[in-house]
């Protein structure tokens, strides 16, 4: 079992880490006692494999929290569990503008009187700490998107989550709203429509005569290959940027017929791709 153990100043970005490794597979708890450690690790160890990877967010300040920590590590150790300590930071004047920004109080803020003096007195305290990491992460002039990827590359430990995301394409109508979640939106309506022949109205897009009518004319023909270019090209550009799922939407009237086949088109050449994509046809009546 991997056992990783987030710690670091207030503000230097421990919850967004934490957010980052659960796209890595990884378990995550937030604020978790210090004094808890062995018996969450306890817990995990129980639960026969099911929690193979788990992060753990806690704060230690004082002398008494960094004998708790450094007593728990030892009995990590004793039970042959392999942790490692990830140590969040950031410039003094980062951590301060952050809270300006957030207005939300430092942790050490009734102590030291100002934000800047409690983020002094917290790097001191942490220092112990931080001496035991075993990777140190300054988030200063870091965007979301770079601290991805250094975690990718300290703890991701399948590279195909580096290079492809998972694509989910949805089949839609537009009656019923557009997807909330969708990152790209197609709008179909301008194919024939199935719903104006009688002997199609009742079908649906994953039906092959439905399929036949939509797909075989010269203009659904060239759109589809238009689609499945700008498709392939996006894929690796958005994983670039660190995405690890991609949401496609396919919108006609009603969510039947013509969204529904090109849907099911798009989502057959993804995996003759080899890509991770899944299919959902929202407001299809099968």
């Amino acid at each position: 079992m991997k056992f990783l153990i987030i710690s670091g100043l207030s503000g230097a970005g421990k919850s967004r880490a934490a957010d980052a490794l659960e796209d890595l597979d990884y378990y995550c708890v937030d604020n978790l006692p210090t004094a808890l450690l062995t018996k969450f690790a306890e817990l995990c160890l129980a639960m026969g494999g099911r929690y193979e990877r788990v992060a753990l967010v806690t704060d230690v300040r004082g002398q008494e929290s960094f004998n708790e920590l450094f007593e728990e590590l030892k009995k990590l150790e004793q039970m042959g569990i392999d942790y490692q300590i990830l140590y969040m930071e950031a410039a003094d004047a980062a951590i301060v503008q952050r809270y300006k920004e957030s207005r939300r109080p430092h942790p050490l803020i009734d102590e030291c009187g100002t934000i800047q003096e409690a983020v002094i007195r917290e790097t001191e305290l942490l220092r112990p700490v931080r001496d035991r990491a075993d990777h140190i992460i300054n988030t200063t002039n870091l965007s979301l998107n770079m601290l991805q990827h250094l975690l990718l590359d300290f703890f991701g430990e399948d590279e195909k989550k580096r290079a492809r995301p998972v694509l989910n394409v949805m089949s839609f109508g537009f009656k019923h709203g557009l997807p909330l979640d969708a990152d790209m939106v197609f709008d179909v309506r301008f194919l024939p429509n199935p719903f104006y022949v009688e002997e199609l109205r009742l079908l649906t897009g994953m039906d092959t005569p439905v399929k036949d009518y939509v797909l075989r004319s010269d203009k659904a023909q060239e759109f589809m290959k238009h689609l499945y270019d700008m498709i392939d090209y996006l894929i690796p550009q958005f994983a670039a940027e660190g995405r690890y799922a991609l949401n496609i939407a396919v919108g006609c009237t009603g969510g039947q017929h013509r969204s529904v086949a090109v849907a099911n088109a798009l989502y057959e050449h993804l995996k003759s791709q080899g890509e991770d994509a899944r299919l959902i046809n929202r407001d299809c009546k099968e």
